[in-house]
């Protein structure tokens, strides 16, 4: 018999975007599947349309709880999956027929216990955007210290999304609830636990960008706590490379530096000021860090520029980028 994958799905006031996402799943050429629905709280009219989709194939299952953010759904989903398998799909965001059975046959042919498609980006409208992730040309098994240092180098998946995992490894593993950058976080403990990640060439994962998302939303004085969480994982890696994997220290060092430039160049002016003890860290640690702003080997020269102005005059080096961006407009 065919082992059986399920798939979860975290829902939220996707009322424009979950039956394409559905639809996607309920067509896949494995059939051997169970669908989770995880309504977390929708006010919509999302809770509703997960039933009439369930009503439709009685492989989609549906559970209703009180918001509380992506990893929570997804730990409710864990905690009722019945699946060989697991994979997790964000409702806006839809996948080509095959993915699940190609996925399988990695699992299955390789006895590896994590395989990954390539995913590409595509606007509200389908249009393709560049890779954030380059697709390998043939399948190939990646070891698990170079995968941590393809995420060091941005070049790595860290989605869960892109991924069909063992049953097992979710026997302790759960989302850490109340952060975002969550699937890195996680994504790293599971590492160490594994031999490495089998990576399957084809782009079938297809991820859209809407305007509305929460981390690509940007406003004058709102401000993504991602952008926060990036650099705590950032520390937390490095201690982790520092730990276990030596050879990678260096581009540990680069990763902290980039992820802090990210919050720098994101974080409003508003909030930059001496009571924000997190603001306040943060160009501490820059200025600790000048030497390897300098002679890092895996910065860029824009990377390095900009590092080094906003460690000398942080305020005035945002007024003037947020300038050249508005003209830009």
């Amino acid at each position: 018999m065919a082992k059986k994958i399920s798939v979860i799905v975290p829902v939220y006031n996707s009322i424009n975007c979950l039956e394409r996402c559905v639809r996607a799943l309920c067509a896949q050429t494995y059939k051997e599947l169970e669908i989770l629905l995880i309504d977390d709280g929708s006010t919509d009219g999302t809770g509703e349309l997960c039933e009439r989709l369930a009503a439709g194939d009685a492989r989609i299952f549906v559970r209703h709880k009180a918001n509380g953010g992506a990893s929570s759904a997804r730990n409710m989903g864990l905690s009722i999956a019945s699946g060989d398998y697991i994979g997790f799909v964000d409702s806006d965001d839809y996948i080509d027929s095959y993915v699940y059975e190609d996925l399988a046959r990695a699992l299955e042919v390789g006895k590896y216990r994590v395989a990954q498609i390539s995913r590409d980006e595509v606007d509200e409208d389908g249009g393709r955007l560049p890779d954030v992730c380059t697709p390998p040309e043939k399948e190939r098994f990646c070891d698990s210290e170079t995968f941590i240092k393809e995420l060091l180098m941005h070049r790595g998946d860290s989605s869960f999304c892109t991924k069909l995992f063992l049953r097992e490894i979710f026997a302790v593993n759960r989302f850490p609830e109340g952060k975002l950058n969550e699937d890195f976080r996680l994504l790293l403990d599971i590492l160490q636990e594994i031999p490495g990640i089998c990576i399957l060439p084809r782009q079938g994962y297809h991820v859209v960008c809407r305007k509305e998302s929460t981390t690509r939303k940007k406003t004058k004085d709102t401000f993504s706590r991602v952008f926060m969480d990036i650099v705590e994982n950032a520390d937390m890696v490095q201690e982790l490379v520092d730990r276990k994997y030596p050879a990678l220290h260096a581009y540990a060092v680069r990763f902290n530096l980039y992820q802090r430039l990210d919050y720098m160049l994101h974080v409003p002016l508003s909030q930059m000021k001496g009571d924000n003890a997190f603001y306040k860290n943060v160009k501490k640690y820059l200025r600790r860090h000048v030497g390897d702003t300098i002679k890092n080997p895996y910065l860029t020269g824009k990377n390095r520029v900009y590092l080094l102005l906003l460690t000398a005059a942080p305020r005035m080096v945002r007024g003037v980028h947020g300038w050249k961006m508005r003209l830009r407009q």
